[in-house]
């Protein structure tokens, strides 16, 4: 761990103008990514800026119906808000599987939007990464890649996205609010995250200097139903080999409203475009969901170890869409 300097801000505008120490200069929220990975030598920012008292923790709904969550709404508030358990069910469900407690505890929104890979190759100075040291190489292309993506990699990066938030923030169409040197903008959050092509070490969409502030939750269609499934080698604590946020509204026998995301195989939140097309307009059942699940992941790329990723993820599919529909588990 090297050395740097802290400086703490009181609000949004001191904490601009004290990020423009460096321009690698880190916000510090809950700490649980950037802590661990100052440790590992794997960031290395010679300021950090802690945001913590700029306020940005309040869950407020808006006149146009609208949530908005603060960037500093802890994951567990967050979890068990009223508004969240009864409007955003699937987002209730996500923040829940993910992480302890005590994580979920210190854990922000806006923080879980930034958090970075678990790949064990970026986590690890030893080995090249492209994410870490753009130009110096991907490790896991060769290496031991079963937790890593088939969606979204490249030859420079198959990194694994290890969010849960933000795979159920991708079916309810989150939008993000930024606020930097040149004022403030919101961004869909389908354009937040960045797929790796040639600059994996290029992950979100923010300007220099920029800071989350809010994420804004637009409600969910009536009548709409959703589920989380996450797959994982063990119940408590684990990063998803596979997971699915399924959002559907059912009406006249029809699929009427279809959104569809994949977590733990993509390089980003993944939203399965192709998948929503194959629902509209069919009647729910398990023949239509299987065929969801195989065009959810159409033009997958599997590496040696991590092939069975395919199959695990399309039974995902295929759960998150039969428990959202109402009927039996279509998975078997």
């Amino acid at each position: 761990m090297r050395a740097f300097s802290y400086s703490r801000a009181a609000t949004i505008s001191e904490a601009l103008a004290q990020h423009q120490v460096s321009a690698d200069t880190a916000y510090l929220a809950g700490g649980t990514t950037l802590i661990d990975l100052v440790k590992l030598d794997v960031m290395q920012p010679p300021h950090v800026v802690d945001i913590n008292r700029v306020g940005l923790a309040d869950i407020e709904r808006q006149a146009d119906g609208r949530l908005k969550v603060g960037a500093l709404v802890r994951n567990s508030d967050l979890a068990w808000h009223p508004e969240v358990r009864g409007g955003f069910p699937v987002l209730h469900e996500a923040l829940l599987s993910g992480a302890s407690a005590q994580l979920r505890n210190m854990a922000t929104t806006g923080g879980n939007l930034m958090q970075r890979t678990r790949c064990p190759y970026f986590r690890d100075v030893f080995w090249p990464c492209n994410k870490r040291q753009p130009g110096s190489g991907c490790a896991a292309l060769d290496g031991y890649n079963r937790s890593h993506a088939v969606l979204g990699v490249s030859d420079a990066c198959i990194a694994t996205h290890p969010s849960d938030m933000c795979v159920a923030l991708a079916v309810l169409e989150a939008e993000i609010v930024l606020q930097g040197p040149g004022g403030e903008r919101t961004l869909p959050f389908r354009d937040f995250h960045l797929l790796p092509g040639r600059t994996p070490e290029k992950e979100h969409a923010l300007a220099p200097g920029e800071i989350i502030t809010a994420v804004m939750l637009p409600p969910l269609p009536a009548g709409t139903r959703s589920c989380y499934v996450k797959l994982r080698d063990r119940e408590s604590y684990e990063f998803a080999l596979a997971a699915a946020a399924a959002v559907l509204r059912v009406e006249g026998g029809k699929i009427r409203e279809a959104r569809l995301a994949l977590g733990g195989v993509a390089t980003k939140p993944w939203r399965a475009t192709e998948a929503e097309a194959v629902l509209r307009g069919a009647p729910p059942g398990g023949e239509i969901f299987r065929r969801a699940a195989a065009a959810a992941l159409q033009g997958a790329q599997p590496r040696t170890y991590n092939a069975f990723k395919i199959e695990l993820a399309r039974l995902a599919v295929a759960r998150a869409l039969a428990t959202a529909a109402g009927g039996p588990d279509a998975a078997a």
